[in-house]
């Protein structure tokens, strides 16, 4: 059971390897001690990455798909799907930092990739999400439509929280979209929003049925999702279009079937969040919109992040009711557009969801430790509305730049006392 308060004002993401090479009690007086972090966000399930790691004593780190802890016998037993197991997790590293966390008075929460595992969907291809043309190209993007995948789901939640965590961080709870896919990606085709939105559709039997119950017809959506992006792939120019900033920006019978997604992913999330306070926890969905629009250059343009949630199939407001806690990951430079992405969110959840605001104190968003307590202080004031502020990533940039998370910490504090 959690140990520590369920509130926090700040915390930063780690890896459990940062942990384990550094030692998780020098981290931790780090973070918490000369930071001013009062939370510790820890990679408890984590997906394939290679990572430069500035401070870490492997300069590049190749990261794997799985979990960090044994995956309990009574919640997989049975299950289709099992997440795959990290070096070391016979170790129980996630009790270690529980009650090292515990001990300093911190929160601890547990990140969580559910539903983008390159090993499960190569082992499993049918729990794919299936695009327009039949293909399972996409491996590592579990289709939150399939029984098996939300049974997975629901079992990794409840592992999770099991570990002790305050809150239980789910991220890629939600559609996967075409452009994060696979390594090694090509296209020589230019291909356009429209087509690239398209591309990252889901048409397996299961977001057939859902979208049939909920009126929308899936065999016509199909097929005019073929026609367009069928028609760039035989050399025509990009179909222009307005900005895909609602559903109903789609072409018929399109509208009708993206919105049918929204449904789907919500009643996902409401369920994991019921199984995660059985736990004695409490989920905090993370919504990837702001990354789709911001990760590589910091530079989000056009809409705001809100309004093109429901590209990965998120509503927040409908998710915002079942869950208590939502995430935003504001990824600007621009300190006015990282206050305007959250509080737009904020607008639309309940009062009852306490909203955390996520921040890269460096590159590509950030330059300065005064730049970075500026936009704290915009997310979490009265403009930007959030209730807490999260620093990406602990082991991905130089310790200087970590450096500047103490002054925007003590800004978040000092914002909570005014």
């Amino acid at each position: 059971m959690p140990t520590a308060s369920t509130t926090s004002t700040a915390s930063a993401y780690v890896f459990v390897e940062d942990l384990r090479a550094e030692g998780t009690a020098s981290v931790l007086d780090r973070v918490i001690g000369t930071y001013g972090c009062d939370t510790l966000t820890v990679a408890a399930a984590y997906h394939r990455a290679r990572d430069v790691t500035p401070h870490g004593p492997s300069r590049v780190t190749l990261r794997h798909d799985g979990v960090h802890f044994l995956p309990p016998a009574d919640l997989f037993g049975g299950l289709r799907l099992t997440p795959p197991v990290q070096r070391g997790a016979e170790d129980e590293p996630l009790r270690e930092i529980r009650r090292l966390t515990a001990e300093r008075g911190a929160a601890l929460h547990g990140w969580t990739v559910f539903l983008h595992s390159t090993t499960l969907g190569l082992a499993h291809p049918d729990v794919t999400q299936q695009n327009c043309f039949g293909d399972r190209a996409a491996p590592a993007d579990l289709c939150p439509a399939h029984p098996d995948v939300r049974a997975y789901a629901v079992a990794l939640a409840r592992a999770v929280a099991r570990q002790g965590v305050d809150a239980v961080v789910a991220e890629s709870l939600h559609y996967g979209t075409f452009g994060h896919g696979y390594h090694h990606e090509r296209s020589f085709v230019p291909l356009g929003p429209l087509e690239d939105f398209l591309l990252g559709l889901c048409f397996c039997e299961h977001c057939a049925g859902r979208a049939r119950t909920a009126g929308a017809d899936p065999k016509a959506a199909r097929a005019e999702a073929v026609r367009l992006v069928g028609r760039v792939l035989d050399g025509a120019e990009p179909q222009p279009t307005e900005p895909l900033t609602t559903p109903d920006a789609l072409p018929v019978p399109l509208a009708a079937y993206a919105r049918a997604r929204l449904a789907t992913v919500t009643s996902l999330a409401a369920t994991v969040a019921e199984a995660v306070a059985d736990e004695g926890s409490r989920l905090v969905f993370l919504d990837l919109t702001g990354a789709v629009k911001g990760y590589a250059d910091g530079r989000p343009t056009g809409a705001l992040a809100v309004d093109e949630a429901w590209r990965i199939g998120v509503d927040p407001a409908a998710v915002g009711a079942v869950v208590p806690g939502y995430a935003v990951l504001a990824y600007a430079h621009d300190v006015e557009r990282a206050a305007a992405d959250t509080a737009a969110y904020r607008a639309v959840l309940p009062d009852t969801c306490a909203l955390r605001a996520v921040l890269r104190p460096g590159a590509p968003d950030t330059t300065s430790a005064e730049h970075l307590a500026a936009k704290t202080l915009a997310v979490t004031g009265p403009t930007g509305g959030a209730d807490a502020v999260d620093f990406y990533h602990y082991g991905l940039v130089p310790f200087p730049v970590l450096d500047r998370v103490a002054v925007a910490a003590a800004a978040a504090l000092a914002e909570r006392h005014t």
